[in-house]
């Protein structure tokens, strides 16, 4: 069916609470460092080219402000780097704790882009309270990753989204969704996050997104995975206790409300309920508890003005590297605890609890939107239409995801045929640690492949697959396999990718999908004599066989009785249906 031909129809959304906040003051309105945002009201964001000239302009004003490339997307279009530090010293080598915050993952939600613009024009312009934190801390931004996406922009990208007018798009040049492929690594754009991860080990990883969802009262969203189902319990209990107080009381006195990252369980009723995600490996904040880096997913309310949620941004932001300058000492700890980490086992995926949690809005109310279920014409169902008024809900369920759905025993070690060049390459750029075995053979285990279940669409660029697994031991030479010992400060990651049974792992994507496919065959003029000498060389198989016999639908099919034989003989793919990483446990 063709687009709607008439432009000047756009969305309507619910009506909105007024606003005003003292974060108002932060805007310019003239002189030389008017942002781009600012001098068109925030009704717009620059464009790819206007926002690498500001950025130059930025660098080009102050020596402690460098711009740099760290990257290219698919079409060419480069990835930029903006570094803050005092005297421009370099961040990796001046000992101080580092702050990263990440814009435009999702190009159309740009928010940190302007935001961060800003509070580096202040920067530059004398803003004390900066000058003090950046003397005792490092800045990182990303202005825009999705740089091929942010150009796909027009009023008609974000159905549930106010401003900017000229927002861009989701996905990247390819159609792949960057914040889906943080294991996986397929895009050139997240390849270049991992690298200035790895280069530059920042304290603080923010990445900054809008929501989409309900509407609620709350401006500035943000989450992490939780202490009750973490991988990083130190570092979770450092968000909790410190950064959530430094910015919601910050975001308070500016005028904006903070709340928490929240889903609702059912969107045809949002009194059942909301969920408070743990988040798997495919996502920022999942990836980051997994590689011990303290990493926060900002989600402003889609449905606040463009300008409200970037003045909320800012302020985040600020209170952010505040929070890391001056906790910096507790938090770096919390860091070198988890790296230490080495469980003896680990859950690779959590579902939400059957019973909800009452008591977290028993005493203070979340701070919902009114709505109505009206019957609607259009669906031929009962709707939701928020109301635009405010209304505080007591005892709203809370579903936590802390049960744990797949957990395994961590193994000493996996071993990767050297041929798997794909997912080498992919370990090596997550920063794990691969070595050579220091044996020559070993008894190692290896599972079995049953009962495949693919995907029936394509998911970001890949065919997932699911299966059952069992285990045997075998001995094994050891001359052509890569090891990846778990004993890192990246361990639990490598298995998190690496065991089979996990909804982020490399077998799951399709990286092994090889596995599944046999390219030798039995011609039944060789198999037929072949299948004679072993029934008479073997009475167990011969009984195996007559036993089989007596299920005729067995006994009428020429290629079962056939393929009985072949599965047993030396000819058979003894790689067929086989996980061809190894393990030592």
């Amino acid at each position: 069916m063709a687009a709607d031909s008439s432009p000047s129809i756009q969305a309507p959304l619910p009506p909105l609470l007024p606003w005003q906040g003292a974060s108002e003051q932060l805007i310019v309105s003239e002189g030389q460092w008017v942002t781009p945002a600012e001098a068109i009201g925030f009704k717009t964001t620059p464009d790819y080219t206007a926002t690498r000239a500001f950025a130059e302009k930025l660098a080009a004003a102050s020596k402690d402000i460098r711009v740099a490339d760290i990257g290219h997307a698919s079409s060419g279009r480069a990835i930029q780097l903006i570094t803050l530090s005092a005297d421009g010293s370099d961040p990796r080598k001046n000992g101080k704790p580092t702050l990263l915050a990440q814009a435009g993952i999702h190009s159309g939600e740009i928010d940190g882009k302007d935001a961060s613009f800003m509070l580096l024009r202040d920067y530059i312009n004398g803003d004390q309270e900066l000058q003090r934190l950046v003397e005792r801390a490092n800045l990182l931004v990303i202005p825009i990753l999705n740089v091929d996406g942010h150009e796909r922009a027009g009023p008609y990208t974000r159905m549930n989204q106010r401003g900017p007018e000229n927002a861009g798009w989701r996905t990247n040049g390819n159609n792949l969704n960057l914040n889906r492929d943080y294991t996986k690594l397929d895009t050139p754009e997240l390849r270049a996050v991992m690298d200035i991860i790895n280069d530059y080990q920042p304290e603080l990883y923010l990445d900054i997104h809008v929501t989409d969802g309900e509407d609620y009262q709350y401006d500035i969203t943000y989450g992490y995975n939780g202490a009750f189902a973490s991988d990083s319990p130190a570092i979770a209990t450092w968000l909790e206790q410190q950064l959530q107080g430094d910015i919601d009381s910050a975001l308070k006195e500016a005028g904006h409300i903070p709340g928490p990252l929240i889903f609702g369980v059912n969107y045809d009723e949002f009194s059942d309920g909301i969920s408070h995600w743990t988040a798997s490996p495919r996502f920022s904040n999942g990836l980051g508890d997994l590689r011990h880096t303290p990493t926060v997913l900002v989600e402003n309310h889609s449905l606040k003005p463009y300008r409200q949620r970037v003045l909320g941004t800012y302020v985040l932001i600020k209170a952010a590297l505040a929070s890391v300058a001056e906790h910096s000492s507790a938090l770096q700890k919390a860091i070198a605890s988890d790296r230490k980490r080495r469980p003896r086992t680990q859950v690779l995926a959590w579902t939400a609890n059957e019973e909800p949690d009452l008591s977290v809005y028993a005493d203070k109310p979340f701070k919902g939107m009114a709505y109505e279920k009206t019957k609607n014409p259009i669906s031929g169902d009962e709707r939701v239409v928020w109301l635009g008024k405010a209304k505080d809900y007591f005892k709203l369920p809370v579903f936590r995801d802390e049960v744990k759905a797949v957990e395994v025993t961590v193994p000493k070690a996996f071993y990767i045929p050297r041929h798997d060049a794909l997912v080498i390459s992919r370990l090596k750029a997550h920063g794990i640690q691969l070595g050579k075995p220091k044996r020559e053979s070993a008894t190692l285990t290896r599972f079995s492949i049953s009962e495949p279940e693919f995907a029936e669409a394509p998911f970001e660029g890949h065919f997932r697959v699911n299966a059952k697994f069992t285990k045997e031991n075998i001995e094994t030479s050891l001359a052509n396999y890569i090891e990846v010992n778990t004993d890192q400060p990246l361990g639990e990651l490598a298995v998190a990718l690496l065991d089979p049974r996990g909804p982020d792992s490399f077998f799951q994507w399709g990286f092994f999908n090889q596995s599944f496919q046999r390219t030798e065959y039995a011609e039944p003029y060789a198999l037929v004599p072949l299948a004679e000498k072993m029934l008479a060389q073997d009475p167990k198989l011969k009984k195996a066989f007559e036993e089989r016999l007596q299920d005729k639908s067995f006994a009428d099919d020429p290629r079962a009785r056939l393929a009985f034989f072949y599965e047993r003989s030396r000819y058979y793919d003894q790689a067929y249906m086989q996980y061809p990483v190894l393990m030592q446990y």
